[in-house]
C-alpha cells in the first residue's frame, strides 16, 4: 500500500472527536476537597516530582545510541545554542516542535517519543491530524524531515523547522 494512503487510513482509523466536559464549580471542588485531610501543596509537588526529567531522558537516549550532541542537533537543524541551553539548564522547557525534532534525530519509536514528550509536558493526542501524522511517522519509523513535512503540507498543516 502507498505510504500516503497508509497515512490517510491511519488518521481516519485513529482520530478521536473532541469532547467537551463541564468544569466543576469552585464551590463543588472545595466541597469535595473538604472531606480530605488538608495537604500542603508544596509537599505534594515535591513528593510528586520525578527525578527523570526531560533533560535526563533526552541525554539517556543520546548515550544509549552512542551519539555526539552535534550529531543530534545537526541532523534536524536545531541551533547549537538552543541545544546547549537544553543540556545546561535542567529547568529549560523546550517547545513541542523541538522535542519532536529531537525524537526524529534520535530515531525514537512511538513509545519513546511519547515518553520524551510527556517529560516535557506534551503529548500526541489522537484528536488532530498534525499529532496523528507525527505519531504515524514514529510508528512507521519515518525519520526524514522532508518526508514528514510533505505529509504535513499535504494536509495543509504547519511544517517542522
Amino acid at each position: 500500500m502507498d505510504i500516503k494512503k497508509l497515512l490517510k487510513k491511519y488518521i481516519n482509523d485513529n482520530i478521536k472527536e473532541h469532547r467537551i466536559y463541564r468544569k466543576a464549580s469552585a464551590k463543588q471542588m472545595l466541597g469535595d476537597f473538604a472531606c480530605y485531610e488538608e495537604v500542603s501543596i508544596n509537599k505534594y509537588i515535591n513528593d510528586s516530582k520525578e527525578d527523570n526529567t526531560f533533560q535526563t531522558e533526552l541525554f539517556s537516549y543520546i548515550d544509549k545510541k552512542g551519539l555526539k550532541d552535534s550529531d543530534v542537533y545537526n541532523k534536524v537543524n536545531i541551533d547549537r545554542r538552543l541545544f546547549s541551553k537544553i543540556r545546561s539548564d535542567k529547568n529549560y522547557h523546550p517547545s513541542k516542535e523541538t522535542v519532536i525534532l529531537l525524537g526524529i534525530s534520535l530515531e525514537l519509536n512511538e513509545q519513546e517519543i511519547e515518553s520524551l514528550l510527556e517529560k516535557a509536558s506534551y503529548s500526541l493526542p489522537k484528536n488532530n491530524e498534525y499529532d496523528l501524522i507525527i505519531r504515524f511517522c514514529f510508528k512507521e519509523k519515518i525519520y526524514d524531515i522532508n518526508t514528514i513535512n510533505t505529509f504535513l503540507y499535504d494536509y495543509n498543516l504547519k511544517t517542522l523547522n
